[in-house]
């Protein structure tokens, strides 16, 4: 998750400057460490301005679901609703990067995300699109 804040609150165009944000914000990384992590996040570089700069790959076949379908699958442990509110247990430290990924999904149902170490609290717009988006996740952690 905080890869993919900082791409995109910032223009990083090496790997060496994402270890460095990712260190100024209290994270202990190493060059190795962060290139895995552009490959498991999908990221590639794109040219902006004549410069170049990390992204999420948006590929067709997967819209942007590809990796974050991988992320929710591998942090899921389960889930409950409360009305509109879906409430989503994780492994121990993945809420963030969860929450993130269904964030990234895109889902017009959902409103928005706030993440803790291991609990996901999802504002949906109903009571309905509570019930789709579980549907939705139930598919995608099968």
């Amino acid at each position: 998750m905080a890869i993919l804040k900082i791409i995109k609150e910032n223009d990083v165009e090496t790997q060496y400057d994402l270890a460095r944000l990712l260190q100024e914000n209290g994270y202990n990384v190493t060059q190795a460490t962060v290139s895995r992590d552009i490959k498991l996040l999908n990221l590639i570089k794109v040219s902006e301005n004549g410069r170049q700069k990390y992204v999420v790959y948006a590929n067709e076949e997967n819209g942007n679901n590809g990796k974050y379908n991988t992320i929710l699958k591998e942090g899921f442990v389960s889930m409950d609703m409360a009305q509109n509110i879906l409430v989503i247990k994780t492994v121990s430290g993945m809420a963030m990067a969860v929450a993130a990924a269904l964030d990234a999904m895109n889902f017009h149902e959902l409103v928005g995300t706030i993440a803790g170490d291991d609990t996901i609290m999802c504002v949906i717009r109903t009571i309905e699109d509570t019930r789709l988006i579980m549907d939705k996740i139930q598919k995608i952690i099968k």
